[in-house]
């Protein structure tokens, strides 16, 4: 009985502790803990790495910096972008540095002061805490700081955790994805014009950013007597859509000026695709990457490709309902379904869905609030489990084993 009373007693002073420390404060022990776990889990999957992986036997943490796509971003950092695109012996345009934005591989060029894993790391480290502070100011005003809380820890300690430590420009492309968000959230436009074009230039996805804006732009037109709409609002609106899409199509256009091939970006990113289609076409054609990516994956399964599309459509249909119907997708409010909507359009037009899908998600982001919703303490606590139970079995698989044609981050 006492000792009940003693442990009790104990808890309530720890919650009463942990409620007085500043917000600030309890996102960072949150994120050391996070990061603490995620080091421990690659230095496990170190230990199981073999001959026949990508990284060798008892690769170091540098080397997982160094690792898959990072490589690339190094590769721009230190070489630039080429003049020529490389062909391969079928005379197909071959991979290269101008499938990968710079402003990231710049930045840790820079922090590191010529060390670019170094800097790397810490672009990643740094930018995984401010999205962290970003995405608890997004979602306390629409879910409570607690829930808000709640979705930092599983953002923190979710499937894509390693990606706060290696050399991969989601983190940085997510802090300003939010900044963005929330500047829009309390119609704060002006500063748009500096946070976009860092994100244009850090990962692909404004165009997904602009689809948004136009939407946004309808939503608030069409609920103008319950919010009023004032003219320069709406001149923001338009110009930042306009810009945003200028952004998206400037970079082929930055490629096309520099090799002298009007089509080298998208040759460049259908290089990629040929690594799983052979006999992909030459040629970009919105919404065939996915099309052609269910087929192979159903006869990857020994199944007819009719199934590959039932697959797919039965996928569309739930995101579709869950972003228009499902209860806690609504609490948090319009524009961050209209994001989630307008960037899985931008997916499903341009992409081709492979080992590496679950990471180009991590702008859905802002979706872990609706895992966090109050719900019982039970369920808040196993949701936080399966998101460690989901990192290291990524991890594992992608930094661990490496050795087979899915098991790329």
């Amino acid at each position: 009985m006492a000792d009940g009373v003693l442990t009790s007693g104990v808890l309530t002073s720890g919650v009463r502790h942990w409620v007085r420390l500043p917000v600030v404060g309890r996102i960072a022990i949150v994120y050391g803990l996070a990061r603490l776990v995620t080091t421990g889990f690659l230095i496990l999957a170190a230990q199981v790495s073999s001959p026949a992986s990508r990284f060798g036997q008892a690769p170091s943490l540098r080397d997982f910096v160094l690792g898959w796509d990072a490589q690339w971003y190094w590769w721009v950092a230190v070489n630039g972008y080429p003049s020529s695109l490389p062909l391969t012996d079928t005379g197909g345009v071959g991979e290269n540095a101008w499938a990968f934005m710079p402003a990231y591989a710049y930045l840790s060029q820079w922090v590191g002061v010529g060390d670019w894993a170094t800097g790397a790391m810490l672009v990643s480290l740094v930018a995984g805490f401010l999205a962290c502070l970003m995405l608890h100011r997004l979602l306390r005003r629409r879910i409570g700081s607690t829930a808000a809380m709640w979705a930092v820890a599983f953002f923190a300690s979710g499937p894509l955790a390693a990606l706060f430590q290696v050399g991969y420009a989601e983190v940085l492309f997510v802090l300003l994805l939010l900044v963005a968000l929330d500047l829009v959230a309390v119609r704060r436009y002006w500063p748009l014009y500096i946070v976009l074009p860092l994100m244009g230039f850090t990962r692909p996805g404004i165009l997904a950013f602009s689809l948004f804006l136009a939407l946004h732009g309808i939503v608030r037109w069409v609920r103008r007597d319950r919010e009023p709409l004032p003219v320069r609002q709406i001149v923001h609106i338009i110009a930042l859509g306009l810009l945003s899409a200028v952004i998206g199509f400037s970079w082929q256009v930055i490629a096309a000026l520099v090799t002298g091939d009007h089509s080298a970006y998208l040759k460049t990113e259908l290089a990629w695709r040929r690594n799983w289609l052979p006999d992909a076409s030459a040629d970009f054609f919105p919404f065939e990457g996915f099309v052609r990516g269910a087929e192979f994956w159903m006869s990857q399964a020994g199944l007819p490709a009719w199934s590959g599309w039932v697959v797919l459509a039965a996928l569309v249909a739930v995101a579709a309902w869950m972003l228009l119907r499902g209860r806690a997708v609504r609490r948090l409010g319009s524009d961050i379904r209209l994001w989630s909507a307008s960037y899985l359009l931008y997916l499903l037009a341009v992409f081709f869905p492979q080992s590496s899908t679950l990471r180009l998600l991590m702008p859905l982001t802002p979706l872990w609030g609706a895992l966090a919703v109050p719900r019982s303490r039970g369920w808040r606590w196993g949701m936080l489990g399966l998101c460690l139970l989901a990192q290291w079995l990524w991890i594992l698989s992608m930094y661990g084993i490496a050795e087979t044609f899915w098991q790329v981050p």
